[in-house]
């Protein structure tokens, strides 16, 4: 008669595979864990991101806006809506000559028809290009060009067509580079210069397009939309904006400290509710697979007896408990983080339409251990939650066990 080892893994695998149901249900508990572990941290991690690369990427102290504007420009910034307005232009010239600013730079802005003359209808940002310290830096992080007057410049949410050119109140105009993504409204923004604006303008007020007549007033005139501030090294932004404010009537000051300041609180609260119901969960858990365990584990009484006369070690027992609950808590977490990463990466643009914050997809090299973290606390839980379950059989006595119910 040939004699067969009762290798602890192998004599689990084929317990969890006797019993599909009692299976399928523990590693749908795990699963469960690790779809809500991983999508959380991704959420988290992702959120972070978003705030992060847009406070890195506005590059300006201040945004000077018309009085009663800052409301609209603050949600044109951070949430995608397209919106204009605009002040004097010797409002401008003054904003410049401040003291304690190191640049200043006008933008213009103005919102595309979202009729069939326009391939969107997108918030349009003309800026000075002999000024400007935020548009051409971010275009210098991936390609070496000057735009020229006529080219656009995207968001990195916004489509182009086949031949890398977009449609803007009836005429064609040529993509000359596409920004990496900011986690802003700027994302669905189309840049240009001053000059390319007015060729815009003039073109769609010879097609017989009249809606951005009062527009084209204000551009020819000289007035803009908003100005962004860069301060000294020495000055205080907030200290300047009030400055800014006390010298020239009619205008708001945007603080990019305050907004993110601001942003950064939101987000700290989402995240704290996010750990916080991350650990309730992981706690649940292990009370419901303890609950589980334990039923489970008495009714198979007279089973780890058998292998208690069979030659099996208490310790064999424990490890094989164990180690069922390890293999099914493997299969859980594995399709728990699948499925959470066909819900989140696919849809990063919905959640963060759906959010209103910044949001942007994390580099690979941080989703690794955020992945490898969800896993092992996911797994942890099934052992965790077996152990005092396999430590009270091993301890059984064998013969009263299989005398039990005679």
């Amino acid at each position: 008669m040939m004699k067969r080892n009762l290798y602890t893994g192998a004599l689990s695998l084929e317990n969890l595979k006797a019993k599909p149901v009692r299976t399928a249900c523990l590693a749908a508990v795990v699963g469960i864990l690790a779809f809500a572990l991983f999508g959380g941290s991704m959420l988290t991690l992702n959120l972070s991101q978003g705030l992060d690369t847009m406070t890195k990427r506005f590059g300006a102290d201040l945004m000077v806006v018309p009085a009663g504007a800052s409301g609209q420009a603050q949600t044109l910034l951070l949430r995608s809506r397209a919106n204009y307005f605009y002040f004097d232009e010797a409002v401008a010239g003054n904003i410049a000559g401040t003291e304690g600013i190191a640049c200043a730079s006008p933008q213009f802005f103005l919102t595309s028809l979202s009729e069939s003359c326009c391939d969107a209808m997108v918030q349009l940002i003309a800026y000075d290009p002999t000024t400007d310290f935020v548009i051409q830096p971010w275009i210098a992080e991936k390609y070496r060009i000057d735009v020229q007057d006529g080219q656009l410049v995207i968001g990195s949410r916004i489509t182009v067509r086949s031949d890398n050119t977009i449609k803007l109140i009836g005429n064609m105009y040529p993509v000359a580079a596409r920004l990496s993504p900011s986690a802003s409204g700027l994302d669905t923004s189309i840049f240009m210069t001053m000059n390319t604006m007015r060729l815009i303008m003039g073109r769609a007020r010879a097609d017989g397009y009249n809606n951005f007549a009062v527009q084209e007033k204000e551009l020819h005139r000289g007035n803009v939309s908003a100005v962004l501030v860069k301060s000294d090294a020495s000055a205080s932004p907030s200290l300047l904006a009030q400055k800014i404010r006390q010298e020239n009537a009619g205008v708001d000051v945007l603080v990019s400290q305050g907004i993110f300041s601001a942003l950064a609180a939101t987000l700290s609260g989402l995240v704290s509710y996010i750990h916080i119901f991350s650990a309730v969960l992981w706690v649940l858990a292990v009370i419901i697979l303890a609950a589980v365990f334990s039923g489970t584990i008495h009714e198979r009484k007279k089973e780890f007896a058998l292998l208690r006369i069979l030659g099996a070690t208490r310790k064999k027992l424990v490890g094989m408990v164990l180690s069922e609950s390890f293999l099914a808590g493997m299969a859980g977490a594995v399709i728990g983080i699948l499925l959470a990463s066909l819900t989140v990466f696919p849809f990063s643009t919905w959640i963060s339409e759906s959010l209103e914050l910044p949001y942007l997809d994390a580099p690979f090299f941080k989703i690794i251990p955020s992945a490898l973290g969800s896993l092992f606390l996911s797994i942890l839980v099934g052992p965790l939650a077996s152990l005092y379950s396999a430590l009270r059989i091993s301890r059984a006595e064998t013969y009263l066990t299989m005398r039990e119910g005679e």
